[in-house]
């Protein structure tokens, strides 16, 4: 369980194994309740012992632990352990981890690095229109044919690309701009609508974009340009937003003023702490750090990149106010290791993140053989359709198959209840919330597949799996017998601490009782009446008190010999009266007695926890290897061992 960041380190250097190398000969070296344990587990478990150890174990030492290590595990498996919700869903979790470096494809995360850095290289203007995603399916539908058509009659009708923007798109900045979007860089958009602004060639509109976030669009590549890198600037802004004409011109004239000064040598860092009204980069003596295109509006950037190094601008006007800029650096775009951070930034962001995992998923369908059957799936949505409500719709979904993987069927009753109980009811249609999570529930079913495979091909992920799974049904099945038990389990503690009453003495007297600390002596005096006065069960004393004195009272159980806790020494051996501890000023003794050795368990908790443990572990080995058969191959051991 701790173990996990350990093993998954060490996928790193496995993950590089061909998952579909040829499966060597594994044969098996024992069987424990008549399950197999091959030699590639054996060893591997065996070699990773030994690292761990100080002294190595031998073959024999190491060959009874791990009997008993499985036997363990066997009896997990017959308390059905591996059957709970809990266990399932932190396996699974693992699984899907694990997994991961053999489920993707690397060869499209290194593809998609290229095609980033590639289109660094320049900057597109583009104009786009854009229709909402719906909320069933059959929406969707009609908004991409809508967009479709609209396309069909911009390409093939004639139709101006502005004017349709401004009457069809649900951007509503299409009302001023008609659908311009100026420049674009890489990296700065989703990628599907990325893809197609470098893709579709210039004076070209796209195809209808319909896997790109908030909705459908279609993009028009108006002009390509050389990108101009990024430029670092500072500048010196007065503000001339709500201003009246007249207000706005005493800014002018403030901003020419600043200009003579800065001609005639003004420091423009000092100036523009002093005089710029731009509150983020004032303070900063103007400065406002790299910047490429499309990250400042219009003016100030094309001022901006226009400007050589160390060149001051004259003043200009934008819509915040007069500028007078300063270039201090041009940067060209870097090498393609200068640039990785960034663009993979932009990549983990976005879809293309998982798009290696997706790529493999495809490739696993393909050799799976994914099938869908479009006559029951239409059928069922005509059905779903017609039902009164959203319950009886998904109470028409029968045993009819609606997809297969291989040889693994889905019914579409099976794809009905794999949906969380939320999305049934909270679901906009009942079709869409079922297609949904059919093409989930074949993605579970292909990537589980794959998982089996990889686990019969590959010797390494399927050690650590093995390792892990057993791990937690290990740490599980000893809790519970052992572990919590040898803690919670008074009546065998007391039983345990009477037959061996012989093993736990002192060397000197204890004190055994209990401390009552309170936060004044009023309360302490008050506290020690009342316990005086009422008779209460010793099992009730924390609660009564607490009733009573609230948080002003806490007590304590000690079972302490003179010398090991100065307050007990006070209270009980005459001692000093030591520093009070934080807000506990006040403390007496209550219902307690020096004794010479311990009276039950108890006493002793500490001491006898740990043998109790011993025994029981004991007891449940001894009892398993009598419940469970295991048959040790030792030839295949010997083999190892030499």
């Amino acid at each position: 369980m701790k173990k996990k960041t350990l093993i998954l380190s060490a996928i790193a250097a496995s993950a590089i194994i061909s998952a579909t190398a040829a499966k060597t000969t594994d044969p098996v070296v024992m069987t424990v309740n008549g399950k197999d344990i091959r030699q590639s587990e054996f060893e591997y478990l065996y070699q990773k012992n030994n690292l761990q150890q100080l002294a190595p174990q031998t073959m024999e030492e190491y060959v009874d632990m791990f009997v008993v290590y499985k036997l363990k595990v066997a009896e997990a498996e017959a308390a059905g352990l591996h059957l709970t919700d809990g266990f399932k869903k932190e396996y699974e979790s693992y699984c899907a981890e694990l997994s991961k470096p053999y489920l993707s494809d690397t060869l499209v995360g290194k593809k998609l690095i290229d095609e980033a850095y590639g289109r660094l290289a320049t900057s597109r203007r583009v104009s786009h229109i854009m229709l909402p995603m719906g909320s069933t399916y059959d929406e969707n539908v009609a908004n991409r044919q809508r967009l479709d058509s609209i396309r069909n009659a911009i390409v093939n009708g004639g139709a101006d690309f502005g004017e349709m923007a401004m009457k069809y798109s649900s951007d509503r900045s299409a009302l001023r701009n008609r659908g311009s979007m100026g420049y674009i860089l890489a990296n700065r958009f989703p990628y599907p609508f990325e893809y197609a602004a470098y893709n579709t060639p210039v004076g070209e509109i796209s195809e209808v974009i319909d896997d790109a976030p908030y909705g459908y669009h279609i993009i028009k590549v108006e002009d390509e340009r050389p990108n101009p890198g990024k430029v670092e600037a500072r500048h010196i802004l007065k503000l001339t937003q709500g201003l009246t004409p007249e207000e706005a011109a005493v800014k002018k004239a403030q901003i020419d003023s600043i200009h003579a000064l800065l001609l005639n040598g003004g420091d423009f860092d000092a100036i523009a702490r002093a005089e710029s009204e731009d509150p983020g980069s004032a303070a900063n003596g103007g400065k406002l750090g790299t910047f490429g295109p499309g990250q400042m509006v219009k003016e100030f950037e094309e001022t901006s990149f226009g400007l050589k190094e160390g060149e001051i601008s004259a003043p200009f006007q934008t819509s915040y106010g007069y500028h007078i800029v300063q270039t201090l650096a041009h940067h060209s775009i870097g090498t393609i290791e200068e640039e990785l951070p960034g663009i993979q930034a932009a990549i983990n962001r976005d879809m293309r993140s998982t798009m290696p995992e997706k790529e493999r998923l495809a490739e696993l369908k393909r050799e799976f053989g994914v099938k869908v059957d479009s006559t029951a799936l239409f059928g069922l949505k005509d059905r779903m359709g017609a039902a009164s409500d959203l319950a009886a719709a998904f109470a028409t979904a029968g045993n009819e198959v609606v997809a297969t993987v291989g040889d693994r069927q889905l019914t579409a009753a099976e794809v009905s209840n794999s949906l969380p109980e939320n999305v049934r009811k909270g679901a906009a249609d009942a079709f869409t919330a079922f297609n949904l999570g059919m093409n989930s529930l074949i993605d579970e079913t292909v990537i589980g597949k794959a998982r089996e495979r990889l686990a019969e091909e590959n010797a390494d992920y399927r050690n650590l799996v093995n390792e892990y799974r057993d791990g937690i049904l290990l740490f599980e099945i000893s809790n519970r017998n052992v572990w919590e038990r040898s803690t919670t389990d008074s009546e065998g503690l007391a039983n345990y601490f009477a037959a061996n009453r012989s093993k736990y003495n002192w060397d000197a007297p204890h004190y055994k009782g209990y401390v009552v600390f309170a936060t004044s002596d009023s309360i302490a005096g008050a506290a020690k009446d009342y316990l005086a006065s009422t008779k209460i069960e010793n099992d009730s004393l924390v609660n009564r008190l607490r009733d009573n004195f609230g948080r002003h009272i806490k007590i304590e159980r000690v079972v302490t010999a003179k010398g090991e806790n100065a307050i007990v020494d006070n209270v009980a051996f005459n001692g000093e009266r030591p520093e009070a501890p934080g807000k506990w000023t006040a403390w007496f003794a209550y219902n307690g007695r020096i004794i010479d050795t311990p009276e039950e368990a108890a006493d002793v908790r500490g001491a006898i926890t740990g043998d109790y443990q011993q025994e029981l572990e004991q007891n449940w080995v001894n009892s398993l290897r009598k419940k469970y058969k295991v048959k040790i191959n030792k030839k295949a051991l010997k083999k190892i061992r030499d």
